[in-house]
């Protein structure tokens, strides 16, 4: 096991081909340990370099829409009347937290998918 932290781009390449190499390895093994550690190396290198951005609570709505076919009628439940729900989609609007208790209850859209700025 030659493990080493990963620096820059080049690092990660390597530490990606190698992860290709160890996948499905079982744990407790040698190659199950490097693949842990290699894993938790790649995510601390992408958390610092490649973070993404919290996502946007409309299209988190919207994607939840699109999954179980759900019109904006069938948002009034949690959210309010169609003028609220419209408002709402259109960004004129923001969630309340009773909204978003019920969006999370109702849709389950996570919690923290609904409270991102």
């Amino acid at each position: 096991m030659n493990i080493k932290p990963i620096h820059n781009e080049e690092d990660l390449e390597t530490a990606f081909a190698r992860l290709d190499k160890l996948w499905g390895a079982a744990a407790g093994t040698q190659e199950g340990d490097e693949l842990e550690i290699l894993t938790v190396l790649v995510e601390k290198y992408e958390d610092e370099h490649h973070s993404m951005p919290p996502s946007d609570p409309i299209e988190a709505i919207k994607f939840r829409m699109d999954q179980q076919e759900l019109t904006p009628r069938d948002l009034e439940p949690y959210i309010g009347s169609s003028g609220r729900v419209s408002e709402v989609l259109n960004r004129r609007r923001k969630l309340s937290l009773s909204m978003i208790k019920r969006l999370h209850d109702g849709l389950r859209i996570p919690y923290e998918n609904l409270l991102a700025v």
